[in-house]
C-alpha cells in the first residue's frame, strides 16, 4: 500500500530534508516514528521537495510504500499515533492511502513557497525571528515585483542554481510576487514547476539588492542570461523561507505527469 502524508515542520533544528549520518533530519526522524509505531525495520520516503537546513514547511508532501497488513488496520490513527513519537517540531497533518499512480515528487505539477521579511522596525517581531528574515533596510516591493517580470516563465535558471552534476537546471517559474501583508511583512510567493538547489533563495537575494536600490531592476534579466551562477547574487537566509504547497494534477492524469516529469528531468 502506498500512503501518502502530508507534513509540516519548523526547520530550525533540522539539517534539511534529506537523511545524513549523525545529523538530524525531516526525513530521519519521520522514518524513525514511522518504524518505531510500525514496528518494521526501515521506511524508505520520498517527498515532493528536499528542503534545505533550515527551511520550513507547512505543505511538504511525502510518500512510503508499506505492506497492507501493516497499515489497513489502523491508518486512521496513524497520523495521531506518529505525532505521538515525532518531536513537537514536526507534525503529520494527514495520512490517506495515495491513488493509484501517485508519486510524491514526480506526479507534482508545481511547489509554492513563501519567504517572509521584515524590513521596517515595527514589523520586527521577536515571536517570529524563526522564520522571518529581519532586513535592516527598507524595501521598495514595486522595483522588485519589476524585477520578477523577466524570471517568470521556462528558463534555464543556472544563474540562480547551485549546479550538480548532470542535473538540468531548466525549470518552469510560473509565479514570482512580491506584497504586502496586513501586518506589514514584505513575502515573495514563488511557485514553480520545480526548483533546483538554493533557486528561491537566491531569487529573493537579487530581489532583495533591486529592492534596496543597489541594483537596477533590468539586473535580473541580466543575471538570467548569462546562464551562469553569479558571485553577485547573495543567497537570502534560510530561515525566511517555507514550502507551503504542493499541486498535483486529477487522479486519473497522475502516472502520466510521472512519466513527464521523469523524462523532462533526463
Amino acid at each position: 500500500m502506498r500512503i501518502r502524508l502530508d507534513v509540516a515542520y519548523d526547520g530550525t533544528g533540522f539539517h534539511g530534508w534529506a537523511a545524513q549520518p549523525g545529523l538530524r533530519t525531516v526525513e530521519g526522524a519521520l522514518g524513525n516514528a514511522l518504524a518505531t509505531v510500525l514496528r518494521v525495520e526501515a521506511v524508505e520516503l520520498t517527498c515532493a521537495g528536499r528542503t534545505d537546513a533550515g527551511v520550513h514547511a507547512r505543505g511538504q508532501v511525502v510518500h512510503c510504500d508499506l505492506p497492507d497488513p501493516v497499515v489497513e488496520s489502523g491508518l486512521d490513527r496513524l497520523g495521531r499515533r506518529l505525532d505521538g513519537v515525532l518531536d513537537a517540531d514536526v507534525r503529520v497533518r494527514r495520512v490517506a492511502r495515495a491513488p493509484e499512480g501517485f508519486d510524491a515528487r514526480f506526479s507534482a505539477v508545481w511547489r509554492r513557497y513563501a519567504y517572509r521579511i521584515a524590513d521596517r522596525p515595527e514589523t520586527v517581531d521577536p515571536l517570529r525571528r524563526a522564520s522571518v528574515l529581519a532586513w535592516g533596510r527598507p524595501l521598495d516591493a514595486a522595483l522588485m515585483n519589476q524585477a520578477a517580470q523577466a524570471l517568470v516563465g521556462e528558463h534555464d535558471f543556472a544563474a540562480f542554481c547551485k549546479r550538480r552534476e548532470g542535473a538540468s537546471t531548466v525549470r518552469e517559474l510560473l509565479e514570482l510576487v512580491w506584497s504586502r501583508e496586513a501586518d506589514g511583512l514584505l513575502v515573495a510567493h514563488v511557485r514553480a514547476d520545480a526548483f533546483c538547489h538554493s533557486m528561491v533563495r537566491s531569487l529573493v537575494g537579487c530581489a532583495l539588492a533591486v529592492g534596496e536600490g543597489r541594483r537596477p531592476p533590468e539586473w535580473a534579466g541580466d543575471v538570467l542570461g548569462a546562464g551562469v551562477r553569479d558571485s553577485a547574487v547573495p543567497v537570502a537566509p534560510a530561515h525566511g523561507l517555507t514550502l507551503e504547497e504542493v499541486g498535483y494534477p486529477p487522479e486519473a492524469e497522475l502516472a502520466a505527469r510521472v512519466e513527464v516529469t521523469r523524462a523532462r528531468r533526463g
